[in-house]
């Protein structure tokens, strides 16, 4: 067998280093979205529980157990779409679904913690300070531009995957591969794991 020359030798090092690094920000993003989780579960008890707290003390506890879940959940969403993008498949943005796929995943938690962050500051606004009402406004007027942004770059990605169809059919591939590895290799139905990835790509790439 042929030596690896030094430059492979560095580009495996460094690959390594860039997965042992997404790895630690994954772990990051789950004990944060777990403290966040748990924090939101002490503001509730604390909030709701005691009896001495009055009824408007006790919906912005309510409003911020919401918020904190809500944080709490986009933290570990964004953990997961890491995991799966950039450790379990390595994916390069350079192709046009792989780039259109994960930019998706990201902006869907982005908007959706927005849009629920929007209500609660209009909520508590418009029950303590209505002056900070415009400033509420602001944050679900930035996440409907961005949902609209979001909207117009998979429109225009869409002509990019046509153009490029070998892109789609290997992130097809790449999803049979993790699904494979996930189950244990188990193929059920008969086949191999390579027969079944060939029957779900597009004919003109068999």
């Amino acid at each position: 067998m042929p030596c690896c020359s030094i430059g492979d030798i560095v580009l495996r090092i460094l690959r390594t280093a860039f997965v042992g690094t997404y790895c630690f920000v994954v772990v990051l993003f789950l004990a944060c979205g777990v403290a966040l989780v748990w924090l939101a579960g002490q503001v509730l008890w604390h909030g709701v529980m005691d009896v001495g707290t009055a009824q408007s003390a006790r919906f912005d506890a309510i409003l911020r157990t919401i918020g904190h879940l809500t944080i709490g959940v986009a933290a570990l969403e964004l953990g997961q779409t890491v995991l799966e993008e950039e450790v379990l498949r390595s994916t390069h943005v350079s192709g046009p679904t792989r780039a259109r796929r994960f930019l998706s995943r990201f902006l869907v938690v982005v908007v959706v913690a927005l849009a629920v962050e929007s209500l609660i500051a209009v909520f508590h606004a418009a029950s303590d300070t209505p002056e900070y009402l415009p400033h509420a406004a602001s944050i679900a007027l930035g996440a409907a531009v961005l949902l609209a942004a979001w909207g117009v770059f998979v429109h225009l990605n869409r002509g990019a995957e046509e153009m490029e169809p070998e892109s789609m059919a290997a992130a097809k591939q790449e999803d049979v591969e993790v699904q494979q590895r996930e189950s244990g290799d188990a193929t059920p139905g008969g086949g191999s794991g390579d027969d079944r990835g060939r029957r779900r790509l597009p004919k003109n790439q068999e």
